[in-house]
């Protein structure tokens, strides 16, 4: 509870706190913070571009599916870009849609939603 009470203290005006991403192959934990506002209408480039400007950046994967389960109210019914290129074909972008939750790829020049994050140490 000390470290939630932590992390609520920390927030910045209109930002959110959406929980905490567990690290993997000895990364550490982090909590996930969600930065107001939106964009929409966007490419990749320029949705990565918008979160810069908030001194943010935009979700990984694991991220926006944490932010599905978390804060999916928050959002618009629509899929939204992630930071994560494809494996194999890097001019194709992940992201999530938030009516159905599927994560799926789009074409950088597609044009869609935005949501910044920032990450705060869990230690």
């Amino acid at each position: 509870m000390g470290d939630y009470l932590r992390i609520q203290e920390m927030l910045k005006e209109g930002e959110s706190y959406a929980g905490l991403i567990l690290g993997k192959n000895g990364d550490a934990d982090y909590h996930l913070i969600l930065l107001p506002e939106e964009a929409s209408d966007v490419s990749w480039s320029a949705a990565r571009e918008w979160a810069l400007e908030r001194q943010g950046e935009l979700p990984t994967r694991r991220e926006l599916s944490l932010l599905f389960a978390n804060q999916r109210e928050g959002f618009d019914r629509v899929w939204y870009w992630s930071s994560e290129q494809h494996d194999t074909r890097p001019q194709l972008v992940w992201g999530q849609n938030f009516a159905s939750g599927i994560q799926t790829v789009y074409g950088r020049p597609f044009r869609g939603h935005a949501r910044a994050i920032r990450r705060i140490d869990g230690g």
